[in-house]
């Protein structure tokens, strides 16, 4: 029998796994992950930015699990030769509004210790980015750039060589809870095991429901959809160029991220998917479309967010509207200057009142334990999540 099995393969289940197993050295730990590999969805389908913090408010699970999850994050990469870079990133504010909110936004990253943020003039701003236009600007240089696959790959590797069991193409059926024990069905094996630990990202409602949790929590997914500068037109974003966000919404609009293979990605906007893999418009899943319309919470979303909605449909079915929200940032980018990327699905998480969660949610039961929200930051904060998972878990098994 096994003490822990974390459902689902990506980032967060990885860095959860290799922290108990860090705790807890000989600890039987299975993860099941439903594809051929881990790391396929949100893990393998983000901008790969390692997020400073700025965003989050004092004293939430954002702000503190993404602080301590970047410390740890870059000690990992550095004991085990991932390669990511520090390069820093500007917030543009384009107009009077915006400066109250960037300054706003500054006094925030001062609160939580970030003494290396400063307001930037516009001249400052052309030093840093040459072709970016803005009255003021944020500089964060602790934000940076990481290939997230690379740390999922090596997440892998270190689970495997201390003992750890990646069991692919496991889905999970069901659940049949035992006096001392866990049944976890999948469509070939069933798994026993003391404790259940849910990080399965855009199904993780569906795993708790399957777990018999009467959760109020159903998982929304919008497609972020991304351009990629031409490799002629990648001179005009030396870093990261970034909008003042709306703190209406949980979404940082469209921005400029460098990669780390040297690529520049513009977007994404935020479109709602009609399948929680739905990485293409084409892609319909009929029963999660179902799903999502008998949901009154999402009738409650939609008559709040109906002409952010629209707004975000028409850019993503007309490229000039896409690249005029580009242009706020860099005037002169052009249609000609782009071509079609990848896009990502995020879970994110609503309540049954319709409000969309914009904290991590991880809530605990017999037997298991559920992270039923982790969007963005929740790649740079993976480690840090997985610290305090293993905490809850090592308590709920050994007393620890």
């Amino acid at each position: 029998m096994d003490d822990v099995i974390v459902v689902g393969g990506g980032i967060v289940g990885l860095a959860t796994a290799y922290k108990l197993l860090e705790q807890k050295p000989g600890l039987k730990l299975r993860i099941l992950e439903k594809e051929k590999s881990p790391g396929l969805h949100q893990s393998g389908h983000n901008s790969g930015v390692i997020h400073s913090g700025i965003y989050y408010k004092p004293g939430s699970m954002k702000a503190s699990n993404c602080r301590r999850g970047v410390n740890e994050l870059l000690l990992f990469c550095d004991k085990h030769n991932v390669q990511y870079d520090l390069c820093g990133k500007v917030i543009v504010a384009i107009n009077l509004g915006e400066v109250d909110r960037l300054e706003a936004l500054y006094r925030r990253g001062l609160e939580k210790g970030m003494s290396d943020i400063r307001i930037i003039d516009s001249q400052e701003l052309r030093d840093l980015e040459p072709y970016a236009t803005g009255i003021k600007a944020l500089h964060v240089p602790a934000t940076g750039i990481i290939d997230y696959t690379a740390v999922v790959d090596e997440l892998a590797r270190q689970i495997i060589k201390r003992g750890g069991e990646i069991k692919t193409e496991a889905t999970v059926k069901g659940f049949v809870k035992k006096r001392e024990e866990c049944i976890v069905n999948t469509q070939t094996y069933d798994y026993p095991t003391r404790l259940v630990i849910n990080c399965a990202g855009l199904y993780s409602d569906k795993i708790a429901q399957l777990a018999g949790e009467n959760s109020s929590i159903s998982i929304i997914p919008f497609r972020g959809e991304y351009y990629v500068l031409k490799p002629e037109s990648r001179h005009m974003v030396n870093s990261l160029i970034y909008p003042v966000p709306d703190s209406r919404f949980p979404f940082l609009g469209v921005h400029f991220t460098r990669r780390t293979n040297g690529s520049v990605e513009a977007g994404p906007n935020a479109v709602l998917a009609w399948a929680r893999e739905g990485y293409r418009r084409r892609d319909v899943n009929l029963m999660e479309v179902w799903g999502l319309v008998t949901n009154p919470g999402f009738w409650k979303i939609g008559r709040s967010y109906w002409k952010t909605g629209i707004i975000e449909q028409a850019r993503s079915l007309i490229k000039p509207l896409f690249v005029k929200a580009l242009q706020r940032l860099v005037p002169e980018i052009q249609g000609s200057d782009l071509e079609p990327g990848v896009s990502g699905v995020r879970a994110q998480a609503m309540d049954k009142s319709g409000k969309l969660l914009d904290d991590f949610y991880i809530i605990q039961s017999e037997r298991f334990i559920h992270v039923l929200n982790a969007p963005s930051p929740a790649a740079t904060a993976s480690f840090a999540i997985g610290t305090t998972i293993a905490g809850q878990a090592l308590q709920d098994l050994f007393g620890e």
